[in-house]
């Protein structure tokens, strides 16, 4: 069987770190985001990827309305989860977002799916909100989802010991 307590780790920084967030949350398109972090339960939502830079920072798209900007300018700490099936990688990040409401940015990062919630770019209540990210942990498969499943698979019918493909680490940026 699989050895989960000997998986390959292996921890990245700076800039490797940025790259390793960019890689996984730019495919994942969607995230978990959650605020009020020092609360149970806090306050957890999907939210669209609008963009991930090289830095890490991810990007949203959001109304100054919703409990999220409230609870953000309460405390920026942030939570943001991702999931790319596609791959087989997860990625956990912890970090402090900013509110954004200047025209500039909002034209950055304005697409036609936020028309969905809002009456065009110039709506009063769009806002985009940008996570730093500090500290993160991510898990992925080093061969894809198929090979990954095939040797999980292997594993349990024979009892052996094999790599499982996987491999995780921390992030710290």
């Amino acid at each position: 069987m699989a050895d989960i307590d000997h998986q390959p780790r292996h921890d990245l920084a700076g800039a490797e770190a940025g790259q390793k967030i960019k890689d996984i949350a730019g495919d994942a398109r969607m995230c978990m985001f959650s605020t009020d972090v020092t609360q149970f339960p806090g306050d957890t939502r999907p939210m669209a990827i609008q963009e991930v830079d090289d830095d890490g920072t991810v990007w949203f798209i959001s109304s100054s309305e919703s409990e999220k900007n409230r609870d953000i300018a309460r405390d920026p700490r942030v939570v943001l989860t991702f999931q790319n099936d596609d791959k087989s990688s997860y990625l956990s990040l912890s970090g402090k977002a900013s509110v954004h409401t200047d025209k500039a940015t909002i034209d950055k990062y304005w697409t036609a799916f936020a028309k969905a919630w809002f009456d065009g770019k110039d709506d009063p209540r769009v806002t985009v909100i940008s996570v730093k990210p500090e500290r993160g942990h991510y898990w992925e498969t080093k061969s894809g989802k198929v090979i990954a499943m095939a040797k999980m698979t292997l594993t349990a019918i024979t009892g052996s010991k094999m790599d499982d493909g996987g491999v995780d680490g921390e992030l710290t940026l």
